[in-house]
């Protein structure tokens, strides 16, 4: 974690650590397993080329996070002369985080989120909706945006970025094996007359891609709990917070299906998820239940000994 005055996070450190580790582990295995399943030479050229699209997909979403979150948003960045309200408020908290400045962007979306990106401190990214603004008080945006630069100074969104290119590449090869073999395996059938090579090389992906879904999961659900403590400690305002996240969930449930989906490919990034009508107590939701958002809130709250909003 970059060294501000946001409360530290030992468990968040722990798990990105963890989930690093254990996403490493598996790429390793996806490529050794790849050589095995083919064959010695066959295998050992795959298990490169897929070792190489890895570490390829990792290099470019480390270097264009920001670029890629921003065109998913149809966001654009604004100077201080542009959008001076917000850049005031993110000065202000920049100042009492003592952290480095992001630069600001603003989606022309009704869908009122927010989402922090970028590969480092220096080359971070603060970004809301115009939804948002026209929703939210200012000490909600204010718990919003305090919200968002604890990712940045977590670096949790750096780690959630290049932890998904394990499951990106092992993706990329389960699709290829599904149509047959990605040309080079063909129907060939292991030495022993047993199932087709690419049945192998489906279930070896599949395995892969599936815990690298669950682990990034199990990780984004904890760091948005731990965004929002940070958040709220900086501010000293837990109930700003917790207005705006039902104002944004109760919002959400009544934009159409349409326009999520406009904002859906960076859904994991926002401060609550672009989906409306449906349970987020699974596996595979990104973010944690508004339940339990609440709660950890209101005990902040009790803890501060301020009355609630």
């Amino acid at each position: 974690m970059a060294r501000t005055r946001f409360v530290g996070d030992a468990g968040l450190t722990a798990r990105m650590t963890l989930v690093m580790f254990l996403l490493g582990g598996l790429f390793v295995a996806l490529i050794v397993g790849l050589a095995l399943v083919v064959g010695n030479a066959g295998g050992l050229g795959l298990g490169i080329l897929i070792g190489i699209v890895g570490i390829g997909v990792a290099v470019y979403q480390w270097a264009s996070s920001d670029k890629v979150a921003m065109r998913a948003m149809r966001a654009r960045e604004v100077s201080p002369q542009e959008a001076p309200e917000l850049h005031a408020m993110i000065d202000r908290l920049c100042t009492l985080a003592d952290m480095p400045k992001p630069r600001v962007g603003i989606a022309d979306t009704d869908v009122p989120n927010a989402f922090a990106t970028g590969r480092s401190p220096d080359r971070a990214v603060v970004c809301v909706t115009t939804g948002i603004l026209r929703v939210l008080t200012a000490e909600e945006l204010e718990g919003v945006l305090a919200h968002e630069l604890s990712h940045v100074a977590h670096r949790d969104v750096l780690v959630m970025t290049v932890a998904s290119s394990a499951g990106i590449a092992a993706g990329m090869l389960t699709q290829g094996a599904q149509y047959g073999g990605l040309g080079f395996f063909g129907g060939r059938r292991d030495n022993n007359g047993g199932m087709p090579v690419w049945l192998l090389v489906l279930i070896v992906s599949l395995v892969v891609y599936a815990v690298s879904f669950v682990l990034l999961r199990l990780l984004s659900r904890y760091r948005e709990l731990s965004a929002d403590r940070a958040g709220a400690y900086l501010t000293l305002r837990p109930g700003a917070l917790a207005s705006a996240l039902q104002k944004i969930t109760g919002e959400i449930n009544q934009i159409p299906q349409r326009d999520l989906r406009q904002v859906g490919a960076a859904s994991a990034l926002c401060i609550a998820p672009a989906v409306a009508g449906v349970s987020l107590r699974t596996l595979t939701s990104t973010h944690p239940s508004l339940e339990q958002r609440l709660e950890q809130l209101a005990r902040i709250q009790a803890e501060l000994g301020r009355p609630a909003v």
